[in-house]
């Protein structure tokens, strides 16, 4: 699909996603791009047998869980925002297709102002059903998510005493390549950092991919630290992705 026109900015459409099914094309997406374009070791980790037809069912269900189980903070708005870019479909003239995806989180580690992250796994993933009776990988996972989760962590406990102490933050974005570097990631991101200001000007964080960060720094993202992965010598030579923390500094 290279011969597509560019599409304009105008064309691309913002939505708060509402159904399973497009949990499930998200998923597909998400697969094009850590799973093929990129080939992001931690992203495969955490999603094993994601090029299957079971691997890929059992992720998007997984997905699927997180979507329905979204909690609210104490001003009743959501914790977690799935949401979807759809542009015109170039092969179904009149219809819609989708483009990119992104999650928005709000977290805090004070009650009622976000969902808590932490660096330890067992709170965002089960293990032993990933990887039933294998140590290996599941130690291999343990250590990547607490390198990955490391600096969002710390950064939300300095600023659990502030008077603002959470934020809205990037936790995932990405565009189907069939559709990249048209804008659509840029939207995905302005909606949030959007709505980040409509929740008292919160500041927002991502962690941003080798792609991705060019996008969030002309969008007012800072670069803070590249993330580390403590691994142990044996994992060294699996692709880990390049990972820059950033923040906005939005704090009020």
């Amino acid at each position: 699909m290279t011969d597509q026109p560019s599409q304009k900015a105008a064309d691309v459409l913002i939505e708060i996603i509402d159904n399973e099914q497009d949990i499930s094309t998200a998923f597909s997406i998400i697969s094009k791009c850590f799973g093929h374009q990129t080939n992001d070791g931690f992203w495969k980790a955490m999603n094993p047998g994601w090029d299957n037809p079971s691997g890929a069912t059992a992720a998007t269900n997984r997905m699927i869980k997180r979507w329905k189980t979204v909690t609210n903070n104490k001003a009743g708005k959501p914790n977690t925002v799935h949401l979807k870019a759809t542009v015109p479909d170039p092969e179904h003239p009149g219809k819609r297709i989708m483009a990119g995806f992104a999650i928005w989180a709000q977290l805090s580690m004070v009650e009622g102002m976000g969902d808590t992250p932490s660096t330890d796994i067992s709170t965002a993933a089960d293990l032993k059903q990933l990887y039933p009776g294998n140590e290996t990988e599941q130690r291999f996972l343990r250590q990547t998510f607490t390198s990955f989760m490391k600096l969002r962590v710390a950064t939300l406990q300095q600023k659990a005493s502030t008077p603002s102490p959470a934020t809205f933050s990037l936790d995932l974005c990405v565009v189907d390549p069939d559709f990249q570097r048209r804008g659509i990631a840029n939207k995905l991101v302005e909606w949030g950092l959007e709505e980040a200001k409509r929740r008292g000007g919160l500041e927002s964080t991502t962690e941003g991919s080798a792609m991705g960060r060019f996008v969030y720094r002309k969008l007012g993202f800072e670069p803070v630290e590249e993330v580390v992965y403590e691994v142990d010598d044996e994992f060294r030579d699996r692709k880990l992705p390049p990972n820059l923390f950033m923040r906005t500094g939005l704090e009020t």
